[in-house]
């Protein structure tokens, strides 16, 4: 089995000037977890639900103890940039997918961008590899 036959594409994606809040939107409306950052076809970093979860605590942890309305950052006005890891791990399509398994496990995270000579072509996550493992199982 090869990443290709597993990994998702078209791939939804965010520019590095969007905002956090329109990140955490199309993250909601798609049910997705992460989301590749491209500068035109390259992929400069990958902003995930953790990321936007980290920059931006809830109300509740931002409001004061006299009950205080919070002063803190708002999404809309934070650029994806400010929030995502930068250079993420990519890996290629024809790759076998246990490798792909292997550096989702020993790099702990949750989904790897898809890159052919220097474009983005796909993403497979965690769910993908569990659908692999599932059809795997089922066809023996």
């Amino acid at each position: 089995m090869r990443v290709e036959e597993w990994m998702k594409h078209p791939v939804v994606s965010v520019k590095p000037r969007d905002s956090a809040a329109h990140a955490r939107a199309i993250m909601s409306e798609r049910r997705v977890n992460q989301l590749p950052v491209l500068a035109g076809p390259k992929i400069v970093g990958i902003v995930t639900d953790r990321d936007l979860r980290d920059a931006f605590p809830s109300l509740a942890e931002l409001a004061g103890a006299r009950g205080q309305r919070s002063r803190g950052a708002d999404p809309a006005n934070i650029p994806v940039e400010d929030v995502m890891t930068r250079d993420p791990l990519t890996i290629e399509p024809g790759l076998p997918l246990v490798a792909a398994a292997r550096l989702l496990r020993t790099e702990r995270i949750g989904a790897l961008p898809v890159v052919h000579d220097g474009r983005l072509v796909g993403i497979l996550t965690r769910s993908d590899l569990l659908d692999a493992f599932v059809e795997k199982l089922g066809a023996e």
